[in-house]
């Protein structure tokens, strides 16, 4: 959406939902743009839930120094109940007004982007950042935090494959992805996984072990099963089933957990998170509001956030065909 040009002074800046590697770098990309164009920044604290309730503070450029590499978020995150009630978001817009903030960045998820929308039918002028470790926010082929997730989870698997392989076990590994399956797919596909399982392929349990017991009978010394944690049933039950089965391996689960949210952001984050606050700086004062920053190929676009929050992104069929090819 354009509005008519506005002269904007000053931004509040936020981070929301879960955290991602490449926060920070966004953070600064924010901070500086807008310093160079003497514009003031205010961090916003803990995400909405700061935001309710007035924790800001001003960021110049020294306050984002030496933060690029950092995992995580300065700012830090915060899931917030009072926010979804529409006393919250009155309180949120009353507190903005107050600060003399003339519109809102905000880096984070699809939860994150429905706040955003909230903002905006409140009349604030949003730019939305999509920072997800699913990649499963529509309107952009990439989202910060994806590829040091990625790396976590593939230098994992990496090492979990020379323990199965010596002692001739399967292993169950569980990333994250309550929806989604890219991460699980992507890392199964450049590990060399036996089978990957997500919310999109209801593969059933029977059916996975006998891809397993089909592994062993071929001389494998192992075999990894890449499994997305909103697959179903849940992967530790999943395992505890398979090993009942008498498939030839020994099956043992491992969960990766947070520790995919962790870690210095890679040089692709960090670039990515960069040009996405340069950006949503330049599309505010362009005169856009409740759009989201998009890369789209080699580009970066505005997305409207109502065109993002009313579809779905899918798993790429490619990807999941690329998995039964290699699987071997």
């Amino acid at each position: 959406m354009v509005e008519p040009a506005k002269k904007i002074q000053t931004i509040g800046v936020m981070t929301s939902g879960g955290d991602a590697p490449g926060m920070n770098p966004f953070i600064r990309a924010v901070v500086r743009t807008a310093s160079t164009n003497n514009i003031r920044v205010l961090g916003i604290d803990e995400g909405y839930e700061g935001l309710i309730h007035g924790k800001f503070r001003e960021l110049g450029i020294r306050d984002v120094g030496g933060i690029l590499q950092r995992g995580g978020t300065i700012l830090r995150t915060a899931r917030s109940k009072e926010f979804r009630e529409p006393s919250g978001q009155r309180e949120a817009v009353r507190q903005i007004n107050n600060a003399g903030m003339d519109a809102i960045i905000v880096g984070g998820g699809d939860g994150s982007l429905h706040g955003a929308q909230k903002l905006a039918e409140r009349g604030i002028p949003v730019i939305g950042v999509p920072a997800s470790i699913d990649n499963d926010i529509y309107g952009t082929d990439m989202c910060i935090g994806v590829d040091t997730a990625l790396n976590t989870i593939v230098d994992a698997i990496d090492k979990i494959r020379d323990t199965a392989s010596s002692h001739s076990r399967a292993f169950l590994v569980e990333t994250m992805g309550r929806e989604s399956g890219y991460l699980a797919i992507q890392a199964g596909i450049i590990t060399g996984a036996e089978l990957v399982l997500t919310p999109e392929t209801p593969i059933p349990p029977e059916a996975v072990a006998t891809a397993i017991e089909e592994a062993y009978k071929r001389g494998k010394t192992h075999a990894i099963i890449v499994v997305a944690e909103g697959y179903k049933p849940h992967t530790q039950e999943l395992g505890e089933m398979i090993d009942a089965m008498d498939i030839g391996f020994t099956t043992r689960v491992t969960i990766l957990g947070h520790i995919q949210r962790g870690g210095k952001p890679t040089a692709f984050d960090r670039m990515l998170a960069t040009r996405f606050g340069v950006k949503a700086v330049d599309f505010l004062m362009a005169g856009l509001s409740n759009v989201m920053t998009g890369m789209v190929g080699r580009e970066i676009v505005p997305v409207p956030i109502d065109e993002v929050l009313s579809n779905t992104k899918r798993v790429s069929e490619d990807y999941l065909r690329m998995t039964n090819i290699l699987a071997r």
